[in-house]
């Protein structure tokens, strides 16, 4: 019998307060842990100072491996040649998965990068300062690798036209919704509580930064005063309208109960790569309001009110809508079945198709 294909991650986005990308970096590397006869999966951290952390957050049966290094002198590196390459760093490999854009050189391993938007190639701008020249070794990097995973087919029409990419290397593989959002319950007293949830209330959840959009819907709910108040849920969100609650970054627990008792979830985002609170809001029969970008409109699947990018008075009445009018027990039925179809365990076996490709180059 041929052993396990070994496949070292990057497990980066596994450390601090996880965003979209470390929620997906932390799935799959859970179930391929699962999938011991096919892949043995190690991982390893770009970083100097939490590199420690690393092996505290990884599921059983994945080991870190690696030395602290910085993540900003390694890019430096990158850019100008393929060196060091990743085995020096974490040892011998068949596989290296980039999670998070980036794919570091390799002396014999195939390439997987995961290219989750490119958003950041018309606004370079938005990016910290740390992250400058990422749009550069995205480039780079989509022409390393072996095989480009996107989330979406949206992503996968967008790497194709802005990097070259051709279709024979790219490999979608959706996100998938964890079972317990199709058990969450509104909040309890005591959470309501601690975090000030009114009775009643709109919702967004993800961080702050300009691609969100969230000057448009601060916009569209201040103009519509018989909304219920506007709950945002994540880190780097800022408001100075009393009727808009700041909740700051919950843990996933807490986030499964505030999606769960919200009147509707708002994604008024001016691009998205995949858009997972929507799926996730729909699997707790959480009606969706969100931009009708490409993306967006691929992931829910006609179960969400779509509306033209920062078209203010559109989100508002759509805002509207989605409190007065709601859902047929059919809706609420379609909503979960399709929300039903995304698993992780789907996202890791399409995966694992990427990893064979690639370890066959």
């Amino acid at each position: 019998m041929a052993r396990p294909l070994r496949v070292l991650i990057d497990g980066t986005p596994l450390l601090g307060q996880r965003t979209g990308i470390g929620r997906y970096t932390a799935a799959l590397a859970e179930e391929l842990a699962s999938m011991l006869d096919e892949v043995d999966v190690r991982a390893v951290a770009f970083t100097l100072r939490g590199w420690r952390a690393l092996r505290t957050v990884l599921p059983h049966d994945v080991v870190a491996r690696g030395l602290p290094v910085s993540a900003r002198l390694l890019r430096q590196f990158w850019l100008r040649m393929p060196f060091p390459p990743v085995e020096f760093l974490a040892g011998p490999t068949d596989v290296m998965h980039a999670t998070n854009f980036v794919l570091p050189p390799a002396l014999r391993a195939g390439g997987v990068t995961t290219i989750h938007d490119l958003a950041f190639l018309d606004t370079p701008g938005d990016l910290p300062p740390s992250d400058r020249r990422l749009p550069e070794l995205v480039h780079k990097s989509a022409a390393r690798a072996d095989v480009v995973c996107t989330p979406t087919r949206a992503v996968a029409e967008v790497v194709m036209e802005r990097l070259g990419v051709p279709e024979s290397k790219i490999v979608v593989t959706p996100l998938g919704v964890d079972p317990a959002w199709f058990a969450a319950r509104p909040p309890s007293p005591a959470l309501r509580a601690r975090l000030g949830l009114p009775s009643e209330y709109l919702l967004f959840v993800g961080a702050g930064g300009p691609r969100k959009g969230l000057g448009t819907l601060l916009t569209a709910h201040a103009a519509r005063p018989s909304l219920p108040p506007l709950v945002l849920a994540g880190p780097h969100v800022v408001s100075s309208d009393d009727r808009v609650l700041r909740t700051g970054y919950l843990n996933d627990v807490d986030l499964r109960s505030v999606v769960a008792g919200a009147a509707a979830l708002v994604l008024p985002s001016r691009d998205e790569g995949f858009g997972l609170p929507v799926l996730e809001a729909l699997a707790c029969n959480v009606p969706v309001v969100c931009t009708d970008v490409a993306a967006l409109r691929e992931v829910a699947g006609g179960h969400a009110t779509h509306v033209p990018v920062g078209d203010v008075e559109a989100l508002a009445t759509a805002m509207v809508e989605a409190v007065e009018a709601p859902p047929t027990p059919a809706d609420q039925a379609a909503r979960r079945t399709h929300a039903a179809e995304f698993t992780w365990r789907r996202t890791a076996e399409k995966t694992l198709t990427a990893y064979r490709r690639a370890a066959g180059q």
